[in-house]
């Protein structure tokens, strides 16, 4: 049952999962952990992977309307974490962290871009496009294969198979 106010986790293309998870392991891990977030009241706008040894870190970024709190972050790490105790989807030592999104939100659905079009964001590709990896630019569109920037005037297309990691730049 979907709450009032509450955007459930749409179909489609995933979040884009950083630092060496690989695409069937990302989908996975939404599959496992989306539902059990959207009962709870909240959306998850994506996960990070870090693997650092005994150091490695899984985030969730979660958010919902009326924005999110350290209690919200400290209910749904308590039920995720019972649920990846079952589970067991990743081998080894992490750390579970559940993130608000921040000033610095980052993006990771074609849905999130098209939501803040016209705002500032800058992204890490895996790969370089127009010999770059790094890009600083305005949000123009996104469809499910590309986003379009405005970087220095002009009209970038880049694809979202290459995006590592993307962040809106927080306007003070």
């Amino acid at each position: 049952m979907v709450e009032a106010g509450i955007i459930p986790i749409e179909s489609g293309p995933l979040a884009h999962f950083l630092f060496v998870m690989p695409q069937k392991r990302s989908l996975e891990l939404e599959n496992l952990l989306g539902p059990t977030v959207h009962e709870l009241g909240y959306e998850l706008l994506g996960v990070e992977y870090l693997p650092q040894g005994r150091h490695s870190v899984l985030r969730l970024y979660i958010d919902r309307p009326e924005g999110i709190t350290i209690d919200d972050c400290e209910h749904v790490s308590r039920e995720v974490s019972a649920l990846l105790d079952v589970e067991d989807p990743i081998r080894g030592e992490y750390h579970l962290e559940v993130s608000s999104p921040g000033a610095d939100r980052p993006l990771f659905r074609p849905q999130h871009y098209r939501r803040f079009r016209g705002r500032l964001c800058k992204l890490r590709l895996s790969e370089p496009v127009e010999g770059r990896r790094n890009y600083r630019g305005v949000i123009e569109d996104a469809d499910e294969e590309h986003l379009c920037l405005k970087v220095d005037g002009e009209t970038v297309s880049l694809p979202f198979a290459l995006v590592e990691k993307a962040n809106l730049v927080p306007e003070w």
